[in-house]
């Protein structure tokens, strides 16, 4: 174990998603005995995902939650503690770098985040019911699955229209549901949405309640329940599937005005590297990539950022 009696680590990793626990494995590999503070919701986005059929080596496909168990227990064989905990606060000023959980304080020599993104939801009750069982915030994850089905897409900006372009692919009918009567999305993601006769809209309104069914034990989405916000007439909308797009939030309040961080809150990091401005805290996964959010890219990123994390400690004679 590296940790002294002040709780000083050589490593320390926050977040225990595909990134995270990568870079557990891989800094456990290198000696470096790395924490790991999972959070409150271990395994990040792909706990409360049912089925991964794109993840390379699961030819049958895996369940979520499985992979990242799988994940944690290699991590473990390589002696990486993992905490069930948050990480509150932070002082990246100095090295080592102080974090706190559960008012204790940890001293860190170099810091992996891997926080992740949190999808933006709608807030009603069904959504949650339904989450992984025809509701998702992810098409390159789930439209596979709506093969020959019809689902719908709430959402104005390009996240929607990325969505909903991405379904047409694989699904025969994609209504787009907008709160407003026109769409905030750049004109060429507008276009390409206007253009594609897979697509059609409704306009000013919002979804209330996700209605479904179970059978044989499974649930599934059966339609919508729509409400117009001129009229307030509800109607009934029949779809087997439905995709939030209303964009991602990364997880990275703790770390404002102390890491470079775009205008959307995504951490940022120098060009072909897991390096933020501060030299020692790396970061991988979706919490500094808004671009691809998959559970691929992000174990390669925390690869990434292990490798780098144990060149700096050689580096500084650590």
């Amino acid at each position: 174990m590296n940790a002294t009696m002040n709780n000083h680590y050589r490593v320390i990793i926050i977040g225990s998603g595909p990134a995270g626990l990568t870079a557990a494995i891989y800094a456990g590999r290198a000696n470096l005995t790395p924490l790991v503070f999972e959070g409150i919701q271990p395994g990040g986005q792909l706990t409360i995902t049912t089925d991964v059929e794109n993840y390379p080596g699961f030819p049958d496909g895996v369940l979520g939650p499985e992979l990242m168990e799988l994940f944690r227990k290699q991590a473990h064989r390589f002696n990486a503690t993992t905490l069930f905990q948050d990480v509150a606060k932070v002082d990246f000023s100095k090295r080592p770098f102080h974090l706190y959980s559960n008012e204790k304080e940890y001293m860190a020599d170099t810091v992996i985040i891997s926080t992740g993104a949190s999808a933006k939801w709608l807030g009603i009750s069904t959504e949650k019911e339904y989450m992984g069982y025809g509701v998702s915030a992810c098409a390159t994850c789930d439209a596979f699955f709506f093969k020959g089905q019809e689902v719908a897409v709430v959402g104005g900006g390009d996240t929607a229209m990325e969505e909903a372009n991405f379904l047409t692919k694989f699904a025969t009918k994609v209504t787009i549901i907008h709160r407003r009567d026109k769409l905030r999305a750049s004109k060429i993601m507008q276009d390409r949405a206007f253009k594609n006769p897979k697509i059609s809209f409704i306009w000013n309104s919002a979804v209330e309640e996700i209605l479904g069914k179970q059978e044989n034990g499974r649930k599934s989405v059966t339609g919508l329940k729509l409400r117009n916000l001129r009229t307030n007439e509800v109607t009934s909308f029949r779809v087997d599937g439905l995709f939030i797009g209303i964009g991602h939030q990364p997880n990275t309040t703790i770390f404002e005005g102390q890491i470079n961080m775009d205008p959307n809150g995504y951490l940022v990091v120098k060009h072909g590297t897991t390096q933020t401005n501060i030299p020692g805290i790396f970061a991988a996964g979706d919490v500094a990539d808004a671009v691809y959010r998959q559970a691929v890219t992000a174990a390669g990123t925390g690869c990434m950022a292990a490798m780098e994390a144990e060149r700096f400690l050689e580096s500084q004679h650590d």
